[in-house]
């Protein structure tokens, strides 16, 4: 557990400004090349998390992304493909034999309102089923509250019923209020045991925002200096075009280094993403 009351607040002005310059920068470049957009869309956790979601859907889903490096010379595909729970043990048949991962959402996604047991209980079930990374979101109440602690401990219970499957632990950055909090939830998570911090369920609004990536960017430079351990980072939510994908690919890469520029240590959560950058590739 770490002290919250040692966090520095965030000057969000100066956040701001270097936005700004790494968007005018962006900007200014236009699109990058085709093997610089193929190589964003490896980074993609293709998506579907409505409701209406049904096995015909997820199928399709799965179709699309297997289909990928058919549609051209050098295309590698998508990272993973994000599903509910009841999903899991299809999608996995289906991309078994081929690099794409299961990303299971889980732990009362997209509330977080569940009691602790539950949500672990849900977490060990799609581990169980197959799903090689699970996507759970903080319980923003509770952090609200100030109880860090409790906020703390469940991400560390989550984290151990992961087993071996990666935790991409999701801030919701939209709730969260201010710049300072989500520095001080991207430390809490860090610091319990996220194996990747992620902005937004994608489900409220603002989703992604370039502002919170900055901030949650930094909080992993802060620990990768101090610990020598790199944590991913995912930004989802309302990312659809290509130039916004080349934004986050570029805050990554000013803030953390193109070390970081691989899907071990850098998603997109997206839906609409995909067949726009095939469009761009193509």
């Amino acid at each position: 557990m770490i002290d919250i009351s040692t966090i520095l607040p965030v000057d969000e002005n100066s956040v701001k400004q270097a936005v700004d310059a790494i968007r005018a920068e962006v900007e200014a470049q236009g699109l990058p090349d085709r093997n610089k957009l193929i190589e964003i869309l490896n980074y993609v956790d293709i998506t579907t998390l409505e409701g209406s979601d049904n096995a015909d859907r997820v199928e399709q889903l799965c179709e699309k992304a297997l289909s990928l490096p058919e549609m051209g010379e050098g295309i590698k595909g998508v990272a993973a493909v994000c599903i509910y729970p009841p999903f899991v043990s299809f999608v996995k048949e289906m991309v078994e034999g081929t690099e794409i991962k299961v990303a299971s959402v889980a732990g009362a996604f997209p509330s977080g309102q569940l009691p602790i047991h539950l949500k672990c209980a849900e977490v060990e079930y799609v581990v169980e089923q197959g799903a090689d990374e699970v996507d759970m979101v903080i319980s923003r109440g509770t952090f609200l509250e100030g109880d860090f602690g409790q906020v703390f401990d469940e991400i560390a219970m989550i984290k151990e019923a992961c087993g071996d499957a990666h935790l991409k632990v999701i801030l919701e950055t939209g709730e969260l209020g201010s710049l300072t909090n989500i520095k001080s939830a991207s430390m809490l998570a860090i610091a319990a045991g996220a194996d990747f911090i992620k902005t937004s369920t994608g489900k409220i609004q603002p989703a992604a925002t370039p502002e919170a990536a900055w901030v949650m960017l930094n909080c992993i430079k802060d620990h990768y200096t101090k610990t020598g351990k790199k944590i991913g980072f995912k930004p989802a939510g309302g990312i659809s075009s290509p130039m916004e994908a080349v934004l986050y690919t570029k805050l990554v890469e000013t803030i953390l280094g193109p070390e970081w520029l691989n899907n071990k240590l850098f998603r997109i959560g997206a839906s609409r993403l995909v067949d726009r950058l095939i469009e761009k590739i193509v």
